[in-house]
């Protein structure tokens, strides 16, 4: 069964999901093809639903509360991606972007083993479905421009900012 939440961050409403325990899903509730983002869900965790929350999402809004206030850099929070091999490759290198650094999606596809890849890995950072914890946002384009966020470029900027200060 997936489970689901809601709740307001300062960057606006998002919705979080766990299955077995596990966050599964952390996107803006406005964002872009978020319809496809829980079509995916269906299709890897099954389309049992309940709008009960459970102990790992009440943790998870706790870490973004603490994240939004400055107090957290890190999330410790047990999460379940699937999607492609490549896909698992992306997002689990994502998260090795350091707090509060950016690496562009060139960096990442050499950190993956192809230079020529970048263009994947895009494709891959805008199929995450764990916002913020899996940073997705901390990648950008050549020589710093900011690029491609499902979230918005206004939320993108917005966190880049915030873990800079």
């Amino acid at each position: 069964m997936i489970r689901f939440t809601t709740f307001n961050t300062p960057l606006g409403e998002m919705t979080g999901a766990s299955f077995e325990n596990q966050v599964c899903l952390l996107e803006f509730t406005d964002r872009v093809k978020m319809e496809r983002q829980l079509k995916s869900l269906e299709k890897y965790y099954g389309k049992e639903k309940s709008y009960e929350s459970d102990e790992v999402l009440e943790e998870m809004k706790s870490q973004l509360d603490q994240y939004f206030k400055g107090e957290r850099k890190e999330f410790t929070l047990p999460l379940i991606y699937r999607g492609t091999p490549f896909e698992e490759r992306v997002w689990t290198e994502l998260l090795q972007v350091p707090y509060g650094t950016t690496r562009s999606y060139g960096e990442q596809a050499v950190r993956l083993g192809d230079i020529k890849a970048v263009r994947a890995v895009a494709g891959a950072n805008s199929r995450n479905r764990i916002a913020i914890i899996i940073p997705c946002h901390r990648i950008i384009g050549k020589k710093g421009k900011l690029t491609g966020y499902a979230g918005g470029l206004d939320r993108k900027a917005r966190l880049l900012e915030w873990e800079k200060n």
